[in-house]
């Protein structure tokens, strides 16, 4: 079930794990738009309604899914476990490495990282 969270001064929209996959950028743009709809500021996605094709970052879809995120002043964060995703591609560590390091789009373990990310307990 998606539900509305508050941590620090964000309103977080945490997805429903069992929803539609987002897999394509206009998939992209309703979420943001259910996100803008319920005021929220950072999107916490699970990487489970995220397709192969986002990790693959040849196909783009990651790159276009994140702009369309930050376009609309949103933060996007992918929620759960991809190492195996990172143990296979030196390109999507890097690019995972460089996202954690900003303040719009990251990778976080669990909802609870998330949280003391956006509570200043750790690093944003």
């Amino acid at each position: 079930m998606t539900e509305l969270l508050e941590w620090g001064s964000e309103r977080v929209l945490a997805c429903d794990p069992e929803g539609p996959a987002i897999d394509s950028p206009q998939r992209a743009v309703d979420l943001i738009g259910e996100a803008a709809f319920a005021g929220a500021s950072v999107i916490a996605l699970p990487v489970s309604r995220l397709g192969a094709a986002f990790f693959q970052l040849r196909t783009g879809l990651a790159g276009e899914i994140a702009q369309k995120a930050v376009n609309y002043r949103l933060k996007l964060a992918m929620i759960g476990d991809i190492s195996q995703r990172l143990a296979a591609s030196s390109a999507l560590r890097d690019w995972v490495r460089e996202a954690n390091r900003g303040r719009e789009i990251w990778f976080e373990p669990s909802l609870d990282s998330l949280a003391a990310r956006l509570d200043g307990r750790a690093g944003a």
